[in-house]
């Protein structure tokens, strides 16, 4: 029982450094919050675990089972996103949006762009259409500074295309595809390129945006892996919900 304590209590101060830590690189998003409060949790739990105990042994039972169900839920999202079925005969590659700093990208959307630029090397004849408009306080749209971006590091400007008035990850798919339909009237095959732990919800939302894709992962810098899982795993259960409730594809953007 003192181990379990113990490893409670090292696992809550180590997620609540790692915050402390992401608070000065990162946006405080939701999974921001949720991580905080996991972490206050598990200190708070490793406190009270000897107390808990002389109540009832039963608790610790449900809690374990509990703790289960997340933990599952993380590792089916990282085996998703890491297995990736492209076969580099797309027609275009859509690469998902996100956050930028002023007029630069910000990490996760560096990956995604890099992740997206060691695909056309090994399909030239690829178009890349980078998705996202202005955001809020922005200088350019997250498109225009994606397109920056790959052109700096050698794709031809001929081979982008710009998608700049979505605001969420259902637009950016939504009028990626509207673009696409005229480019390639006959239909075309795509691969979906986003962060790891958001493919398997990118690509539920490319179906109801009309878009059967393929997915290719980009890596997750690792210490934001508590952040983004949560967070993206609240933005699963958010989606399941709310298709069930309404049918509809307006689903939670991501970052």
């Amino acid at each position: 029982m003192k181990i379990i304590r113990v490893t409670l209590l090292i696992a809550g101060l180590l997620l609540l450094t790692n915050l402390v830590i992401l608070s000065f690189v990162s946006n405080r998003t939701m999974g921001f919050f949720l991580q905080g409060a996991l972490s206050a949790a598990m200190i708070l739990y490793a406190f009270l675990f000897n107390w808990i105990s002389r109540i009832s042994k039963k608790i610790h039972l449900v809690v374990g089972i509990l703790c289960l169900i997340p933990i599952i839920f993380v590792s089916f999202l990282f085996i998703y996103g890491n297995v990736n079925n492209v076969d580099h005969g797309e027609d275009v590659v859509i690469v998902l949006g996100a956050g930028l700093r002023g007029e630069e990208v910000g990490r996760p959307l560096a990956s995604r762009l890099d992740t997206a630029i060691v695909y056309w090397h090994k399909n030239p004849h690829a178009y890349i259409i980078v998705c996202g408009g202005l955001g809020s306080g922005a200088v350019i749209t997250e498109a225009e500074a994606m397109a920056r971006y790959l052109i700096a590091r050698g794709i031809p400007t001929e081979r982008i295309l710009l998608e700049d008035r979505s605001t969420s990850t259902y637009e950016n798919l939504k009028f990626a595809k509207e673009i696409l339909n005229e480019y390639f009237p006959d239909g075309f095959r795509a691969v979906v390129v986003t962060n790891d732990f958001h493919i398997y919800r990118a690509v539920q939302i490319a179906r109801q945006a009309g878009i059967e894709a393929g997915h290719l992962g980009a890596p997750t810098t690792w210490y934001t892996w508590p952040m983004n899982y949560l967070r993206e795993m609240l933005a699963v259960v958010n989606q399941w919900a709310f298709l069930t409730r309404t049918q509809s594809p307006e689903l939670l953007p991501i970052s």
